[in-house]
């Protein structure tokens, strides 16, 4: 569906948007693809990877109203991935956090609705989901946000969705190069926050085959989950050195034992399909469909259990060492 198509990625030098846009350049043939960030140097030095004929590199922030409409001229299809992520820092920087998280989110959507883009996918995290940390609660809004644009669009075309998965292996600021990375350093022992933590456990490439292929099945106005495996966070240190003994050192502020991706209060709103979950919209579209069971693939969906909730503790799949190792191999991570 990308064919001869212009797509735009707001934080598009980060781990999320490199993957993708190897993998729609090896998979499709763009008009074109645009990678808006703020960043000049990673800009650069992305472009010296990714120097074919149809790639932008446009500087500016999605802080910026009248740059993100600029950039969005000519857009069919927009990912935003753009977002201050780290918990610690937005619970000393909140207004920041605010600034880009939501805000944002807004100038994302104003320009989207400006330009007729088609579709709009935002990129979510599971800490918005009952959230207990100001990027939770941030992204918990952009996600409400773009649910509720598909009211705001009136008659324009554009649609918008929200795709919310967990801990990616390896990206940026993960826990599997922090483990690396002590273990290089010969360390004495691997820091642990709790015994009992578990993080659901996806690939990139994954993820951004999840995104990607959500542009298809999105009618407008759904949180798109997938079904992936969990990992103990004392078993990925196990597997990763085995003759290195733990320390536990508490929690970190805003941080949660278990990840959430569908909350049991959202569980009437929540269908369950072959490979994936979605939380549909808690408000009705006056010019939209409304009909979410069969997505726009065909793919039915049926509605989950009272009191459901995916949580990354009680998911019906862990992975074992081997497991691990065989996912942090093919995730290169």
């Amino acid at each position: 569906m990308f064919e001869d198509k212009s797509v735009l990625i707001t934080g598009g030098t980060g781990s999320f948007g490199k993957k993708y846009v190897e993998t729609i350049l090896a998979r499709s043939n763009p008009r074109r693809v645009i990678v808006y960030s703020r960043d000049e140097l990673k800009q650069f030095e992305m472009a010296q990877e990714f120097n074919d004929p149809c790639m932008r590199y446009f500087i500016g922030d999605v802080r910026d109203q009248d740059r993100m409409t600029q950039a969005m001229r000519g857009v069919d299809f927009v990912i935003h991935a753009a977002a201050l992520k780290q918990v610690p820092a937005a619970e000393y920087n909140p207004t920041e956090c605010i600034k880009t998280n939501i805000h944002g989110a807004e100038n994302v959507i104003k320009a989207a609705l400006e330009n007729n883009v088609e579709k709009v996918i935002a990129l979510s995290t599971d800490k918005a989901a009952n959230p207990i940390n100001l990027y939770g609660a941030t992204k918990l809004a952009s996600d409400k946000l773009f649910v509720a644009a598909n009211n705001m669009a009136g008659g324009h075309p554009t649609r918008f969705a929200v795709v919310r998965y967990g801990n990616v292996v390896g990206s940026r600021g993960s826990v599997v190069p922090f483990f690396r990375k002590k273990i290089a350093e010969d360390v004495e022992f691997l820091p642990i926050t709790d015994e009992r933590m578990t993080r659901f456990w996806i690939t990139l490439q994954d993820g951004v085959n999840f995104v990607l292929k959500n542009f298809e099945r999105m009618h407008g106005g759904e949180i798109f989950v997938p079904k992936i495996p969990s990992v103990r966070i004392a078993e990925l240190a196990r597997a990763m050195a085995p003759d290195l003994p733990h320390k536990f050192v508490g929690i970190r502020p805003g941080e949660k034992l278990h990840e959430v991706m569908c909350p049991a209060d959202d569980s009437h709103l929540t269908l369950e399909f072959d490979d994936h979950f979605v939380i549909q919209p808690t408000i009705t579209f006056a010019a939209a469909n409304n009909d979410f069971d069969t997505n726009g693939l065909g793919e039915k969906g049926k509605p989950v259990a009272q009191g459901f909730e995916y949580n990354s503790g009680a998911n019906e799949e862990f992975l074992d060492t081997a497991g691990i190792l065989e996912f942090n191999e093919r995730a290169g991570a």
